[in-house]
């Protein structure tokens, strides 16, 4: 009877092991990526992860503790010239995995997690900013803005175009922001041939234009025409000094799963507004800011919120609409990865007074849709769906009824 229950203990012990580990996060991948007035740190992990970051000094190190995470394999290295970045070390503790990277100056670190099409696959990026060009971000923040006002009353004093009235309301032409995604030192996803996710983007994006351009009373606005990268906020502003009525991002995903395929369209999930709304508001900058030609800088806080709750919902549900009519004409090119319209926290769809959404227009990890992604009639066919869907859109709302313009 003894030998019995040790049996049944031992066994009840492997199964528990097994699946604590089954339960376990993989992170499956560690990358480097330089931007502009940063560096990034990107995990590919296979489910979201409780973390904390922080950094120390003497000398200078960023540690990321992943609770309930083991690596599947050895960790990337950084280049021995990088700028920042010494090396990369990982250790197993009790509950998870820490790792610890080496940095040649002191740094400030934020990061966040976002979730892929794929449930299989999440990315935990950690953006870090040299301290020492902490006050010159700063300051060239606060005249982006001011001349990003000045833009926009520039646009609003100048737009007297004679353009045909067929979607002009009040003297004023429809105006579509198209964010090609990624770009320059951010190349985004990459095909299974090598294809670029920042060069489909930009490709769809002209082609897209071209559409939207020919049609009376229509303009459209490239955030980047060509390999350059553009920060996501300023993504933003430049819709807004263009004097946008929506913008349009467009992406290629990717997962690990090469047989996944199909389109998507996004709009900003209700936790991403409710931040954004908490960073405008808490923000004195953001004071003489427009939302919905509504400036909060003469307004009480409960007064300024109602404002930009207002402003934010009749937003949201504009982006809901235009979105659901892409969805719908795409679906007539292809086959759709989800046949309804996703919400996630992307920072380029954060704009409180901009309808804003995300076509993920393919999967290129996808052998034969990155081929697709590479055609140009493929190209053609998608920018024209996506067009189709903008028109119908604006056939049955005016720029003033998808924006609180009258408060």
């Amino acid at each position: 009877m003894k030998i019995h229950l040790k049996i049944l203990f031992f066994c009840l012990l492997q199964l528990t092991h097994t699946v604590a580990y089954a339960q376990q996060i993989n992170i499956n991948s560690l990358r480097y990526v330089t931007l502009k007035n940063q560096v990034r740190l990107l995990f590919d992990v296979s489910s979201s992860p409780k973390h904390r970051v922080f950094v120390l000094d003497n000398p200078p190190r960023l540690v990321i503790d992943f609770k309930d995470t083991h690596a599947e394999k050895t960790l990337g290295q950084p280049a021995a010239t990088h700028p920042l970045f010494v090396s990369a070390r990982t250790a197993t503790q009790s509950d998870g995995v820490r790792i610890v990277i080496d940095l040649k100056k002191p740094i400030s670190a934020k990061h966040y997690t976002l979730k892929s099409s794929n449930a299989d696959e999440h990315r935990v990026t950690v953006d870090l900013v040299d301290k020492n060009n902490v006050s010159k971000n700063v300051d060239d923040t606060t005249q982006t803005k001011v001349e990003t006002a000045k833009k926009i009353q520039h646009a609003k004093r100048n737009d007297n175009s004679d353009e045909p009235k067929a979607f002009k309301r009040h003297g004023k032409r429809i105006v579509i922001a198209i964010d090609a995604g990624h770009g320059g030192e951010d190349p985004g996803a990459r095909g299974p041939q090598g294809t670029l996710e920042k060069t489909v983007t930009l490709a769809l994006a002209k082609k897209l234009k071209a559409f939207i351009d020919a049609e009376p009373g229509m303009r459209a606005v490239l955030v980047r025409k060509n390999d350059i990268y553009v920060g996501l906020r300023k993504r933003m502003a430049l819709a807004r000094a263009v004097n946008a009525d929506l913008f349009i991002s467009i992406h290629a995903d990717a997962v690990q799963d090469t047989s996944v395929r199909g389109a998507s369209v996004y709009t900003l999930s209700m936790k991403g507004a409710s931040s954004e709304a908490a960073r405008w508001l808490a923000n004195s900058e953001n004071a003489s800011e427009l939302v919905g030609g509504v400036s909060l800088d003469d307004k009480e806080d409960m007064l300024a919120s109602v404002l930009l709750d207002l402003s934010q919902t009749a937003t949201q549900e504009a982006s809901n609409t235009v979105a659901d009519k892409i969805l719908r004409n795409v679906e007539g090119i292809g086959h759709l990865h989800k046949n309804a319209v996703q919400q996630a926290g992307f920072m380029v769809l954060k704009s409180p007074d901009i309808p804003s959404i995300l076509v993920e227009t393919a999967f290129i990890s996808n052998p034969s849709e990155e081929l697709n992604l590479l055609s140009s009639r493929y190209q053609t066919k998608m920018a024209s769906a996506i067009f189709k869907g903008v028109v119908n859109y604006f056939k049955h709302a005016t720029p003033e009824n998808s924006k609180i313009a009258a408060l």
